[in-house]
């Protein structure tokens, strides 16, 4: 199979879809790898690295669309691209009927791009809605557990007075009380690892959650040094009023996010509190959140600082593209190795990963939040 390696097209997306010697897993299983003029940089991979392990160099996004059977990214494809050289380049234009994508697609924040992968009938598959044997997310958990790291850190720095910001100091010091740190969906796999790191700093960190099971494991994980509360709207409301940060990372996988936070929430809030939405790429936990980007994370809704930005681990690609590459490397060998048809066929987990296959949804909760009929994955195989 041909497998190619395009530019992140998205503004500041320094992550890449294949590091060199996850690279070289598929060519020394036969395949051909074409990587674009310096896709790797931005991970700080150099062309030099790629060639050495058998890939082939193509200068330009559209070479890349243009020769690959199977396009292997980070990001979702972008209709306009929003790196100032990719500005006229539309990913949706360069798409293949039959061509396979294997990606993060999030179509349940963007109708736009769902509407393009049904007219453009590729195969669309996405790292976040496939399942491993015990049910859960093995693609989206190495981004999930970097965002939720860099949740706190994020939120911290903008608790920071300069940064516009409260000026409380998450830890607090001796006399005086630390920061208090709300986690929404706080069992989740961000929500685990922001209140991991909250602690570590001394916060005084809440878990909100409706699974009792997962938050009965946080009780005794933590002796007692996180609060734990289910979930519901009123619980909710009263700790957003005491909260210096806030971490949405609510999931429904595959769905739009529930949206906790309300916009009469808002006023409720300390001045210079933070909202942290890591939840953003599948439309945000926190009803006045919009996306935001790397160079201007931040914005002011009300007094309270709303950091969005949609693509969190790019921040930090060196680690992101190793930890998501050895994630997704067994999956697309099989894809590549078996056609994509037989790989999804004999991993029923994988198959769930198909959220559109030649014109036809296959993703229920995107068919339900916009109304399109869909169809089972595995039946349109």
């Amino acid at each position: 199979m041909k497998i190619g390696v395009p530019i992140e097209i998205k503004k500041q997306e320094y992550r890449v879809g294949l590091a060199p010697h996850h690279a070289a897993a598929y060519v020394k299983a036969g395949h051909e790898v074409y990587i674009q003029d310096g896709a790797g940089e931005g991970s700080g991979y150099t062309n030099e690295e790629y060639i050495k392990v058998g890939c082939k160099i193509l200068p330009k996004i559209e070479d890349i669309y243009n020769i690959a059977d199977m396009i292997i990214k980070v990001k979702e494809p972008i209709e306009h691209g929003t790196k100032p050289e990719y500005e006229g380049v539309s990913e949706y234009k360069l798409m293949k009927k039959g061509q396979i994508l294997f990606t993060y697609f999030h179509l349940a924040a963007d109708r736009a791009l769902t509407d393009a992968v049904l007219a453009k009938e590729v195969v669309a598959i996405a790292y976040e809605t496939i399942r491993d044997r015990n049910g859960q997310l093995p693609c989206l958990k190495p981004m999930s557990e970097i965002a939720g790291r860099l949740s706190i850190q994020e939120g911290a720095k903008y608790l920071e007075r300069p940064f516009g910001g409260r000026g409380v100091l998450l830890g607090g010091v001796t006399g005086v009380l630390p920061a208090n740190v709300l986690v929404l969906g706080g069992a989740g796999t961000v929500g685990r690892n922001a209140v991991a790191m909250a602690v570590g700093l001394h916060a005084n960190v809440t878990a909100v959650d409706v699974n009792l099971n997962a938050l009965f494991d946080m009780d005794a994980h933590y002796a007692g040094r996180v609060n734990t509360l289910y979930s519901t709207e009123a619980a909710v409301a009263e700790q957003i009023a005491k909260a210096d940060l806030v971490i949405g990372a609510t999931l429904i996988p595959g769905a739009a996010t529930p949206q906790l936070i309300l916009k009469e929430h808002i006023p409720m809030m300390k001045k210079g509190a933070v909202i942290v939405d890591v939840a953003i790429d599948q439309g945000g936990t926190c009803q006045t959140s919009h996306v935001t980007y790397h160079d201007n994370p931040v914005f002011v809704e009300q007094g309270v600082v709303h950091y969005c930005v949609g693509n969190m681990p790019g921040a930090v690609p060196y680690t992101s593209t190793l930890a998501l590459n050895n994630a997704t490397l067994k999956y697309g060998l099989a894809i590549a190795g078996k056609g994509y048809r037989e790989a999804l066929k004999a991993d029923q987990g994988l198959a769930l990963g198909l959220n559109a296959h030649l014109g036809t949804l296959t993703c229920k909760p995107v068919g339900e939040l916009y109304n399109i009929p869909t169809k089972d994955p595995i039946s349109v195989l």
